[in-house]
């Protein structure tokens, strides 16, 4: 499984956007001015954009092209273009 295999930079990826949200709240409580928290929050978006683009690449190319088997260059073709369709959507 590619969660299993990727395990400890996805795990990297968590720990980093935790650390954002931490960073977030410590903005919060300090009462900090709207635009640097605005800011936190953006990337803490951006963390999780580019966690679930890794999670969804892995998922088209593990589960739905069959790894264990030849795919064409149409599939592959495919895959790719749903995959920048989805980086995009993430941005």
């Amino acid at each position: 499984m590619h969660t299993v295999r990727d395990k400890k930079k996805l795990l990297n990826r968590v720990r980093r956007i935790r650390g954002q949200i931490e960073a977030i709240e410590r903005a919060l409580e300090k009462e900090q001015d709207c635009t640097a928290i605005l800011q936190n929050v953006a990337a803490c978006r951006g963390g999780l954009n580019s966690l679930m683009a890794e999670i969804i690449e892995g998922h088209v190319f593990m589960h739905v092209l069959d790894p264990d088997k030849p795919n064409t260059k149409e599939q592959h073709h495919a895959a790719d273009e749903l995959m920048d369709v989805v980086r995009a959507y993430l941005k």
